[in-house]
């Protein structure tokens, strides 16, 4: 685990889960478990989902009803006691979507991440001056005003010091579209800088940066997507849009997008070829 008490986000997600299968275990309904306990179908219905945080009489009426004590209690309210703690990304949640400080909190507990960016620099590998020309360059149609730009950047540069350079970072495998490379935000200088950062953290022995060029065969027609894999949680794609954001849970769904980014990576340069090109294109923009 990332940390000892792990990522709250997780902690809800999965103390909704073990709430479920405790349910389902007792031929329960989620509608038959509410009438028994006096409570509406939908509290059932949204605790389990992680959608409403339940209280400490609540995991008490619920292990009454599934007849559980024990240890199997003092993991729950274990849980219920990580779900209740603060994460980093919450400083920032009134500047960000909230899908996105949803991924933030699934990807602090993630230990292995793929991504496939054929548009922009994946964020975890921005600079400071590239991440706010990304974001000033939708600021127009997303309405972020000075301060929520400049909240953003932080968040991006807070998140990748959490991710990649923690204690037990997060493995991460990136596949940019060799146009990423030549696609200019700011001016040539910023695009200059990121092209050497790319170099850079690429050299981590935990990330790997590689480039499918313009000229190879395209395997997989899809837009950019993050797939998170946990130690004790089921994977997540995480699929970002201009206003908002989507999960891909379904266990089938997200086994496709791994095999989706196989593809894709077969066709893309190797790591040491992909330094060689992202090379030329530093030396490109430093005309």
């Amino acid at each position: 685990m990332p940390s000892q008490q792990g990522s709250p986000t997780v902690r809800r997600l999965r103390l909704g889960q073990e709430l479920r299968l405790l349910r389902e275990r007792r031929k329960l309904t989620g509608a038959k478990a509410a009438r028994e306990l006096g409570w509406s179908a939908s509290k059932v219905s949204r605790i389990e989902a992680a959608k409403t945080m339940p209280v400490a009489d609540d995991i008490k009426a619920l292990a009454g009803l599934y007849r559980i004590d024990g240890t199997k209690l003092d993991e729950l309210f274990g849980l219920l006691r990580d779900a209740e703690q603060r994460g980093w990304w919450e400083d920032y949640e009134d500047t960000l979507p909230e899908e996105y400080t949803r991924f933030l909190g699934l990807e602090a507990e993630a230990t292995f991440q793929r991504d496939w960016e054929p548009q922009v620099v994946p964020g975890l590998l921005q600079t400071e001056d590239y991440a706010r020309e990304v974001i000033l360059a939708t600021r127009g149609i997303a309405r972020i005003t000075h301060s929520g730009v400049r909240s953003r950047v932080e968040a991006r540069l807070d998140r990748q010091q959490r991710v990649l350079h923690r204690a037990d970072p997060c493995s991460v495998v990136a596949v940019l579209d060799e146009s990423v490379l030549m696609r200019r935000f700011g001016e040539p200088a910023v695009m200059r800088e990121q092209m050497e950062h790319l170099l850079e953290i690429s050299m981590l022995p935990h990330v790997s940066v590689r480039i499918l060029p313009l000229d190879a065969l395209h395997p997989v027609n899809t837009g950019a997507f993050i797939h998170l894999n946990f130690s004790a949680f089921d994977d997540v794609v995480y699929l970002e849009q201009l206003y908002t954001a989507d999960f891909v849970e379904d266990l089938e769904r997200v086994a496709g997008y791994e095999i989706a980014f196989d593809h894709i990576q077969s066709e893309a340069l190797s790591e040491d070829e992909s330094r060689v090109l992202i090379q030329r294109k530093t030396m490109f923009w430093r005309r």
